[in-house]
């Protein structure tokens, strides 16, 4: 079973902001708030610019809410840049919905204990069992909606309702790489050890980024993703001697 969240385009009251970004950027802000149709009219609106082949756009850079046009100043100035923009901003916002995805990846995830330790908190803090939370972590099909804050880090959603807990108001310290962390209805899997102020509910050997491995990033924006829970003691052999850092990771390609 898969819980798909309904997508519809944005309406009108989410009309998109064109903002200035320093000297030499545009920030084309869709929603304030993340969502599969926010996240969908960014993706639309980078191809869309990406098509126009505009001389000067150095860089088009989708998150999940809004979408930063980097641009030379010296070969294109910032208002010809905002009219050649303009005409698809209303198209992107009102038509768009996320592409179905080319790729599911199957990632095998230790929930709880020292490699969850926070999975009992969130349960306390979102009203879920600890058994919900598995079931519907794994009955979800995840997407990675954005990629960013550290190399091949992909931000995962979006979850059901019951998952709409906000950040702690405390930061963790640490979590290892391959921690998964959720918070406002998404997962983060950590590619490096980091600080954060998501809740740790599991942790997984796949690794998105490794700098040395033949083909360093393997997530893309779009992909989806199931997390398919394994005992603690076969995560262990996962990880033992997993130099390419798939961790039992498994990616099929959809027709």
């Amino acid at each position: 079973m898969t819980q798909d969240t309904p997508q519809s385009p944005l309406r009108a009251a989410h009309a998109p902001e064109v903002l200035p970004l320093g000297q030499d950027s545009l920030l084309v802000r869709f929603a304030r708030a993340a969502s599969f149709e926010a996240t969908a009219a960014c993706l639309a609106f980078q191809r869309a610019v990406e098509t126009l082949a505009l001389t000067g756009v150095r860089d088009v850079v989708p998150s999940l809410t809004s979408v930063s046009v980097q641009f030379d100043p010296s070969v294109l100035d910032r208002a010809t840049l905002v009219a050649a923009i303009t005409p698809v901003l209303s198209k992107a916002a009102t038509d768009a919905l996320l592409p179905a995805p080319t790729r599911r990846w199957h990632i095998p995830v230790a929930f709880g204990g020292d490699f969850g330790p926070q999975l009992s908190e969130f349960a306390e803090v979102s009203g879920l069992s600890e058994a919900q939370i598995l079931k519907e972590a794994q009955e979800t099909e995840l997407r990675v909606l954005a990629i960013g804050f550290a190399p091949g880090q992909p931000y995962l959603g979006y979850l059901p309702e019951g998952w709409q807990v906000p950040r702690q108001r405390n930061l963790t310290p640490r979590v290892p790489a391959g921690a998964i962390a959720t918070a406002v209805r998404q997962m983060v899997l950590f590619t490096n050890a980091s600080t954060t102020g998501w809740r740790q509910i599991a942790e997984t050997g796949f690794r998105p980024f490794v700098q040395d491995r033949a083909e360093p990033f393997l997530l893309r924006q779009g992909d989806a993703l199931r997390l398919e829970q394994v005992s603690h003691d076969t995560y262990r052999d996962l990880k033992r001697n997993d130099a390419e850092g798939l961790g039992g990771a498994k990616c099929e390609v959809l027709t």
